[in-house]
């Protein structure tokens, strides 16, 4: 484990978790909403880096700069993929995933189209963070794998229009049977995105 200090024009920190043996790609977790106790510390997030580590991937966890209403956030992520694209390990061309969960998960979506991730996983997005952030309509580009996973009970966050149009195109989604905190569900969750990356990813590496 190792701390990164992400360049970009915000103060973004995180933390990169690596296999023991040469990593064969590398995820970047994007933590849920910073005003409610969202960080690189979240649960749901620790359970995925465990999961893809124990598959051979590293993983960048990490914290968004000062709040920007989650336009300097999109940024965030977007600086986060490029060093995991450029930076790490001097640039070796691994492929790199994106994950994010809840407000993380849409800002994933949302800088998917620029940052051009290999794979993108998601749990828990909702539809739109402002009316020019929106998650659904940034789905249109996604060219990448994509698999969005979501809890059945789940009333906190405007899940359903993301689920039905990546069904519509034909994108990989999986249930679960929580609600948007998905207590009891860490390890299960974990295990579905971890076995999706390590399809996405490493199937040709």
């Amino acid at each position: 484990m190792s701390d990164v200090l992400i360049p970009g024009g915000r103060d973004v920190r995180g933390t990169l978790e690596e296999p023991t043996d040469e990593p064969r790609a590398i995820v970047v977790a994007c933590p849920p909403h910073p005003q409610q106790g969202g960080s690189r510390s979240d649960r749901r997030l620790r359970a995925v880096s465990d999961a893809v580590v124990e598959a051979g991937i590293a993983c960048l966890r990490f914290d968004y700069g000062l709040w920007d209403e989650g336009y300097g956030e999109r940024e965030d992520v977007r600086n986060a993929v490029r060093w995991a694209r450029e930076e790490y390990d001097g640039g070796d061309d691994r492929p790199v995933g994106l994950f994010g969960y809840s407000f993380g998960a849409s800002l994933a979506l949302l800088a998917a189209a620029d940052a051009d991730p290999d794979a993108v996983a998601v749990l828990a997005p909702t539809a739109r963070l402002a009316d020019d952030l929106d998650a659904l309509a940034a789905l249109e580009s996604l060219e990448a794998p994509l698999r969005v996973c979501y809890g059945e009970r789940d009333t906190t966050v405007d899940w359903e229009p993301i689920v039905e149009r990546a069904e519509e195109r034909g994108d990989e989604t999986a249930a679960f049977a929580g609600d948007h905190f998905f207590l009891g569900a860490h390890d299960e969750i974990a295990t579905a995105v971890a076995s999706f990356f390590e399809r996405a990813l490493c199937a040709s590496a």
